[in-house]
């Protein structure tokens, strides 16, 4: 059991860091040169469609809404996304992704099309409920620690 446990934590630890930096290195090409690892995301967040709120889009990336404000402010200077303003209420600002956002979000969601197709490639169909348990106690996990160091 100690030898498993000190095989799981080493993967664990090595992929996650090697997730975000490979993901950077993956997304952030000559195209996208001006965007970060954290735009990307902000970006994924948004989504397609009409737009969505800041509350909710800062809700989705676990932030606060002025934190969500500056990165905002940067996406749109780059015209990756667009604001406007409720008719309805004036103090709610809905952003939507503009063609070059929609081009970039296209982007991120391919190479996690790619990462995801990579795995299951591997597996056959036994395996993948496994997988999926073991990534949702994963998922539990970091959900329930972030939970608690807000408190």
């Amino acid at each position: 059991m100690e030898n498993a446990y000190a095989t799981i934590n080493n993967i664990l630890v090595n992929l996650i860091n090697e997730i975000w930096e490979l993901e950077e290195k993956a997304i952030i090409t000559e195209e996208f040169k001006d965007l970060t690892n954290n735009d990307m995301h902000v970006i994924e967040a948004i989504g397609l469609g009409d737009g969505n709120n800041m509350s909710s889009i800062a809700k989705k990336l676990n932030i606060t809404v002025g934190s969500l404000t500056t990165a905002m402010n940067s996406l749109v200077n780059k015209k990756y996304v667009e604001r406007r303003r409720s008719e309805e209420d004036r103090r709610v600002v809905f952003v939507k992704l503009t063609d070059r956002g929609v081009k970039a979000y296209r982007h991120h969601e391919d190479y996690h099309r790619q990462m995801t197709r990579a795995i299951l490639d591997k597996l056959d169909e036994a395996e993948i409920p496994v997988l999926v348990k073991t990534l949702d106690a994963l998922s539990e996990f970091f959900t329930g620690y972030s939970k608690n160091r807000s408190q």
